[in-house]
């Protein structure tokens, strides 16, 4: 008999026993859409390793992870090369998930994992909203004729839950036609009081790492300059103490452009702080 002992390559501070916990994290490495660096679909490993650089405490929330009482549950697998599969295997996950009585947070991944995501919980939820922190609109109808695409997530999400029903937070590039649909749809939050619109809603928050500036997170798929320091992307996290989360997701590290990991630690510290305030 094997005695050990053997490291843990789960996220740390979780709660191992899946029944017992109320939040289920939840592994989605893939990135088939992606339209500039691939490379997102190591990011939940990766993430997971770094997690133990971490402390079980944030200061900032004064709370640690096991009063957030999560469960790992690894990674999904799924069929190479098949988008729409991919995604339905997603969905399905996820409604398990909520069916437990529970709530999600994805690891992504590229962004169009998020959609799968609010499918399922849509189910649950008739008044879903989504708050959207990302430098790229995600508006688009498709991406080079192909509907299912990370830069069009938002827009196929807003048909499920309604653009009124949609605040997004750091924007700072689209296409015109997709600034055209903010303005109209009034999605832009440029001060947190733009998001108490939703505070009687549930809330669904996706979390794009390239909200951050490329100066603090050069490991992503699309790095944008003029992006969030760490702390400004905090207060934002601050503020959402006081919304119903039923739902959250962190996508886009691509862990491998920045080979001195720091990207990596600056996203496993991101999904800590979101998971305290879930």
């Amino acid at each position: 008999m094997l005695r050990g002992p053997f490291l843990d390559k789960h996220w740390m501070g979780q709660n191992p026993d899946y029944e017992k916990a109320d939040i289920v994290m939840l592994g989605l490495p893939f990135d088939g859409t992606v339209s500039y660096r691939s490379g997102s679909r190591f990011a939940p490993e990766q993430i997971r390793l770094a997690s133990w650089g971490l402390e079980e405490y944030s200061p900032r929330f004064d709370k640690f992870l096991e009063d957030v009482n999560f469960h790992d549950a690894g990674d999904l697998g799924f069929p190479l090369g098949n988008t729409y599969k991919t995604l339905e295997v997603i969905e399905q996950n996820v409604e398990d998930i909520y069916n437990d009585g529970k709530r999600v947070f994805g690891i992504g991944g590229e962004h169009l994992v998020t959609l799968p995501e609010i499918k399922a919980v849509s189910k649950f939820y008739k008044n879903l909203a989504i708050i959207h922190f990302d430098a790229h609109t995600d508006l688009r109808e498709e991406y080079l004729g192909e509907e299912m695409s990370h830069s069009a997530v938002i827009r196929h999400a807003s048909k499920i839950v309604g653009a009124e029903n949609i605040k997004q937070v750091g924007i700072r590039s689209g296409m015109k036609e997709e600034f055209e649909f903010m303005k109209q749809h009034n999605t832009f939050a440029s001060k947190y009081s733009d998001l108490d619109v939703l505070k009687d809603k549930k809330v669904f928050v996706t979390v794009d790492l390239d909200v951050l500036d490329t100066s603090i997170m050069p490991g992503t798929g699309t790095p944008e300059a003029g992006g969030f320091q760490f702390n400004e992307l905090m207060g934002w996290f601050e503020y959402l103490k006081n919304f119903d989360i039923v739902g959250a997701d962190v996508v886009e590290l691509a862990p491998d452009y920045d080979p001195t990991g720091a990207s990596t630690a600056v996203a496993t510290k991101v999904i800590r702080e979101l998971l305290m305030v879930m």
